[in-house]
This record gives C-alpha cells, sequence and structure tokens, in this order.
C-alpha cells in the first residue's frame, strides 16, 4: 500500500521554546522515525512575513529553528526538511490557486474575521485597517504548502483545522475545473494533546511572553523557572500536583516513575522553591545533550544551511513534475504543446486506418483466388477484350438477378473483376 504523505509548517517569527518541543517538534520527530509515512517538515519563511516586519528577527528565527530540530535528532534522510522560500513552486502555485479561490472564503477565515472584528469594537470606520493582503490570502499559501506535495495528513490545532477544510475546497475547485492533481487533505487533531502551560499557568505562547526558551543556558532557565506563579501553600503542605504549572511541566519531560517520585514529593508538602530546584534540575538534565548539539550547529550555520538546501532538492524532485502538470492543466503551455489525450486519439485512429487497409487487402485476395480462373478465361482467349466485356456482362447480370447477402457477394465479386480486366474494357 502506498504511504500516505504528512506536513508540518513551522513559522519562523520567534524562538523555539519547550512548548513547541513537546507539541510539535518532539512528535512530528518521532513519527519520521518510523517507516509508516512519508514526512515533509519545512520552515515557513513566508509565512512568517505576515505578520512580522522585522527582518533580523525572521532570519534569527529561521537558524534557531532549524538547529533546533536537527539538534533534536530528525533524520532528514528519513524526512524531507526544507526552507518554504527554497522551492519557488510553492508561490507559482498559490498564484494559480489564488485565481481559483472566492473572496468570499477568504472572507470567513478566522484571523481576517478578528482584525474585522477588533476594528469594528473599537469603533474604527475602517474595518480593514491594518489588514494586509497577506494577512487576508495567507490560507491559499497554505494550501499551496499542502497541496504542493499532495499531503494527505495534516497535523494542526483546533484552531487551524477551517484552514486545512480551505485547502480541500480549494483542491476540490481545481481538480473539478481543469484536471484531479491534488489530493484533498485531512487534518489530523490530537485530541489527547496536554496543554503545556508557560511561566503564569496559561498556555505557553509568544503571544503572551510567558515561555521557557529550549535552549537557553541553565543559569537563565533557572531564572524563568523560579518566575513560575504558584499559590501561598507554605512549606509542609499537602499541594495539589494535578494545578500545579511545576508538575505539569515536569510530568511533560518524566517517564512514569519519574512523575509518581515527584507527585509524592508534592503530597509530603514540598516547599514551592525546593520545587522550583527540582524542576529546574531535571530539566536541565533532559535538555543539556541537545543544548550542546545546538549551540555547535548554531556555530556551524554553513552545515545547517547544505542540510536545508539538500532538503530542498528532495521537496523540488516532487513539487516541480506536479508544477509542469498544474501549468498544462491551467493552460499555461509551450505553443507547441499537443495534448497526451490528442496525440493518443490520433495513433488510435491511424493503427484503425491501418487495421482497415489490411482487412481490406486480405479480402481482396481472397475474391481473387476465386476469380483466378475466370482471370485465365481471359488471358488464354484470342480476343481478350471481347472475353473481358463478356465476363464483365455476366457477373453484372447476376447481380442484379441475387438479392441481399448473395447479392452483395457478387458486387464485390465484379468491382475486382472489373479492377483486374481494366486494362481490356
Amino acid at each position: 500500500m502506498e504511504k500516505k504523505t504528512v506536513l508540518t509548517g513551522i513559522t519562523t517569527s520567534g524562538t523555539p521554546h519547550i512548548g513547541n518541543y513537546l507539541g510539535a517538534i518532539k512528535p512530528a520527530i518521532e513519527l519520521s522515525q518510523g517507516d509508516t509515512y512519508n514526512n515533509f517538515y519545512f520552515l515557513a519563511d513566508y509565512h512568517a512575513l505576515i505578520k512580522c516586519h522585522d527582518p533580523d528577527r525572521v532570519a534569527q528565527s529561521t537558524r534557531e529553528i532549524a538547529a533546533t530540530w536537527l539538534a533534536l535528532g530528525l533524520d532528514t534522510d528519513k524526512a524531507t526538511f526544507y526552507r518554504q522560500t527554497d522551492v519557488p513552486e510553492i508561490t507559482e502555485l498559490t498564484w494559480i490557486l489564488t485565481c481559483m479561490c472566492s473572496k468570499g472564503l477568504m472572507n470567513r477565515a478566522h484571523a481576517y474575521k478578528a482584525s474585522v472584528d477588533a476594528n469594528r469594537e473599537a469603533g474604527n470606520a475602517d474595518l480593514d485597517d491594518g489588514v494586509t493582503m497577506g494577512l487576508f490570502s495567507y490560507p491559499i499559501l497554505m494550501a499551496a504548502d499542502i497541496l504542493m506535495f499532495n499531503a494527505d495528513l495534516i497535523p494542526v490545532g483546533k484552531d487551524q483545522i477551517q484552514h486545512i477544510e480551505m485547502a480541500r475546497d480549494v483542491a476540490g475547485r481545481f481538480n473539478h475545473t481543469y484536471k484531479k492533481l491534488f489530493t484533498e487533505p485531512q487534518a489530523v487533531v490530537d485530541e489527547e494533546t496536554q496543554l503545556i502551560p508557560g511561566l503564569d499557568g496559561r498556555k505557553m505562547s509568544k503571544s503572551y511572553d510567558n515561555t521557557i526558551p529550549l535552549f537557553c543556558g541553565p543559569d537563565e532557565l533557572y531564572k524563568l523557572i523560579k518566575q513560575v506563579k504558584t499559590d501561598t501553600k507554605a512549606p509542609g503542605e499537602p499541594k495539589d500536583a494535578d494545578t500545579s504549572t511545576i508538575f505539569q511541566l515536569y510530568n511533560c519531560f518524566a517517564n512514569e516513575q519519574e512523575a509518581a517520585s515527584m507527585r509524592q514529593q508534592f503530597e509530603n508538602g514540598i516547599g514551592w522553591g525546593d520545587a522550583k530546584k527540582e524542576l529546574f534540575e531535571f530539566l536541565d538534565s533532559k535538555l543539556a545533550a541537545p543544548r550542546v548539539r545546538y549551540n555547535e550547529l548554531m556555530n556551524d550555520l554553513g552545515a545547517v544551511e547544505e542540510v536545508l538546501l539538500k532538503g530542498a532538492d528532495k521537496a523540488r524532485a516532487v513539487a516541480s513534475p506536479l508544477m509542469d502538470q498544474v501549468r498544462i492543466a491551467s493552460g499555461i503551455r509551450p505553443l507547441t504543446y499537443v495534448a497526451a489525450e490528442k496525440t493518443e486519439e490520433k495513433q488510435k485512429k491511424e493503427k484503425s486506418a491501418e487495421a482497415i487497409a489490411r482487412a481490406e487487402e486480405g479480402r481482396r485476395r481472397g475474391i481473387l483466388m476465386q476469380l483466378k480462373p475466370l482471370l485465365a478465361q481471359v488471358e488464354d482467349a484470342d480476343d481478350k477484350p471481347a472475353m473481358a466485356k463478356s465476363l464483365i456482362a455476366d457477373k453484372t447480370a447476376q447481380v442484379e438477378s441475387l438479392k441481399k447477402k448473395a447479392k452483395q457477394k457478387a458486387q464485390n465479386e465484379l468491382d475486382v473483376l472489373q479492377e483486374e480486366l481494366a486494362a481490356y474494357l
């Protein structure tokens, strides 16, 4: 059975944090280690430009994210790991899909509606104030990212399901209008995914400024962990591990035995300072080895660049042939192009004409065999023209006297006889 394709994009607008690792990077790398799927992972640097207009930040984020995935063990021989901007077919496809996409569909996109609602609530007469065409139409770029590789499965959060549905809609329109070239993707939402809490207890997110960078140094890591919000329970008082950000972060990295041991300490009333220190030492030990590798890669960006370019070559080996088909299907063709279907039809007609000619020649040879005695009479006659005319007259009379099938047979013989004796008539 043909492998399904899984595709994930990572927007290059920030520094990877623990939430990114646990929620996306770790499960993606684990998935790529098997042989069940074709895995495509890319740095979505074009997407970064939608909201981030700081070029240095985009460039630095691209470096950090690439190095992070490699430091955490992504095998680029098994997975295709590339930078979005290194595959120009994606932006070309984006334009063609834009021409297939209705504005009404884009009007319903969550990000655009949120911007409009914010302007309305602020009393802004221009409801599109601050809305760029990048923000408005980025679901089409996302659709191109997906359809370019005919991805089957797209792991996303619930807030991204709408974009996958839009990609399905655009794929269906293209397939119906031109030619069935695109797979309609499916969103994959892990309902069991654990919420990764940030320093303030809310979901860890750059938007809340509550993240813990994945590969920050030990001193910074400890400093951040000490900022984690806790309740007012004193040392010695039992504490609820399930509502504690400290325990939840610990549990995300712990095995069953380690989690049980930490839970017991909470029940025994561990002090918050000691709990934070334990969390720091535990996370630092888990992240130490990949942190070293990350720093090595950040100091050898030429090697990282080579990996990305190698990935781009792999990606374009898939994208380029499909883009050729998309162009042809939509009418972007060389002036000398002839549709394969028409060529095949012409060949069939030519073969059919040849077959008919061969059949006709065979039929004629059969009739000649039957007429051989009559033709011999003409050749042996002293007055060949007279004999020829006499035989034609007799055969004509025979044709007129017969009916249906016998008449047709006699007519065929008369036709051949006239051709053979034409020189004497």
